[in-house]
């Protein structure tokens, strides 16, 4: 079996001193290709260079999280644009709304969230999207761009039936992490998980963040790495009633058609 991470936070500071290591556990357990996540200048740059330093293994997004959205100016539209037209650079985002911490002013986020799908509609490349506590006004917001995207993934969706329903009513696949392991946050999850058609779903760790709290043994750091996908997987399968076989092949496939990956030998 062959898995695709599609949401990976490379860049992060926590792996720097091991990410070759890091890189060959993800191979050695069929983690075949993985995108990884820009969140503002500094680490879409990062991201970028990375996966052209690892061709046809590692991709990346370039965009400003939420979190980022006050300084969006920074980025640069032309800088943002050059970003694009790279080969290994294949969506936009991590972009959105997050309501839950507001670390930018909410005007600043949607300012940024719409700038940027004005982007994703100029450069045909799928949204890598973020949403928290946002639901109304991110919808609202994508309804005017989603009939001109080329396609676009709700990352790390953390919610239920209704929100799934609203994002597939939007076109949007839905990327599942290891929040459907949470026995104590991932209840809604874990309902809406069944109804997600098949040619929809997607899968991601968001390492290194969310570690499956199921996962035995745990790693003495407490970091999520790409090479526990399968953990993931497993558990979404189930949730299912699916092969693991079944899904692993759908959502690799589903990554590929979404973001344009190259299709590996003997996948």
């Amino acid at each position: 079996m062959q898995f695709i991470d599609i949401g990976s936070n490379l860049t992060h500071e926590s792996f720097a001193a091991d990410r070759p290591e890091v890189l060959a556990r993800a191979a050695a357990a069929g983690v075949v290709q993985q995108v990884v996540t820009g969140a503002d200048l500094a680490s879409s740059l990062q991201a970028a260079q990375l996966a052209a330093e690892n061709p046809r293994v590692l991709y990346s997004t370039a965009g400003v999280h939420p979190h980022h959205a006050a300084g969006f100016a920074a980025f640069g539209r032309e800088r943002f644009t050059a970003l694009l037209a790279r080969a290994e650079v294949v969506a936009v985002g991590e972009c959105g709304l997050d309501y839950h911490r507001d670390f930018s002013p909410r005007d600043a986020q949607r300012a940024a969230f719409i700038a940027q799908l004005e982007i994703a509609v100029e450069s045909g490349k799928p949204a890598f999207l973020h949403q928290r506590e946002a639901h109304r006004d991110f919808t609202a917001i994508l309804r005017d761009y989603a009939p001109r995207l080329a396609g676009g993934v709700a990352h790390c969706f953390t919610g239920g039936v209704r929100e799934v329903e609203d994002y597939l009513a939007l076109g949007l696949a839905i990327g599942v992490t290891g929040w459907v392991c949470d026995e104590r946050r991932g209840g809604s999850l874990r309902e809406a998980v069944p109804r997600i058609p098949l040619e929809m779903i997607l899968l991601e760790t968001d390492a290194p963040y969310l570690l499956p709290r199921d996962l035995a043994p745990k790693p003495r750091s407490r970091r999520n790495e790409p090479g526990f996908l399968p953990h993931i997987a497993r558990a979404v399968a189930a949730m299912r009633g699916e092969r693991i076989e079944t899904l692993a092949a759908a959502t690799s496939a589903n990554a590929r058609r979404l973001f344009g990956l190259a299709c590996l030998t003997g996948s």
